[in-house]
């Protein structure tokens, strides 16, 4: 399945989840199993060299979970506050309007680990940033991030980019 052909799984939906905005929806790419397992191949494809993949909350989730399948890599998870049931680094980020935060477990990342990154999609970048900056106090390293789509025209790559991290997209739609 070309590219092409896993973009028309995603679904474009007006004025959701506020009038002005364009939301494109993965949901009928995850239900169709080829598109998803293309996707996953495709992801795979471009991973890189890595030991550790971490994916973010929560469709990051989906696709972390199904690359580390395909390429036989552990995954761990970067959640929302109080999600996590043991001991937890975090790391607090700006938002366009307050704050938010991530957490890892304190012992999820090995010394050194280079870990890849996966969410489901890039756009202004300040949650991706964010759990870079929170695998990095766990020690670990992150060169490549992946994304199935990518919002051009927003500064999230920029961002990645200027930490070092170099992002990866299969997908990109205008914002």
């Amino acid at each position: 399945m070309t590219l092409d052909e896993i973009a028309d799984h995603v679904r474009v939906v007006p004025d959701f989840p506020k009038p002005g905005i364009l939301f494109r929806d993965l949901t009928p790419l995850l239900a169709d199993g080829a598109a998803f397992r293309a996707t996953t191949a495709a992801l795979a494809a471009r991973a890189g060299d890595f030991d550790l993949i971490a994916g973010i909350e929560a469709r990051g989730f989906l696709f972390g979970a199904a690359l580390a399948h395909a390429t036989g890599k552990g995954l761990v998870i970067v959640r929302k506050p109080g999600k996590l049931p043991a001991a937890t680094i975090a790391h607090d980020y700006a938002l366009e309007y307050g704050t938010d935060r991530l957490e890892l477990h304190a012992d999820a990342v090995p010394a050194a680990a280079q870990v890849l990154l996966v969410d489901d999609v890039l756009a202004t970048g300040g949650t991706a940033e964010a759990a870079v900056t929170l695998i990095r106090k766990a020690g670990g390293s992150v060169a490549r991030a992946l994304f199935v789509m990518e919002l051009e025209g927003l500064p999230g790559a920029d961002r990645l980019r200027a930490q070092g991290v170099e992002p990866i997209s299969l997908l990109n739609f205008p914002a």
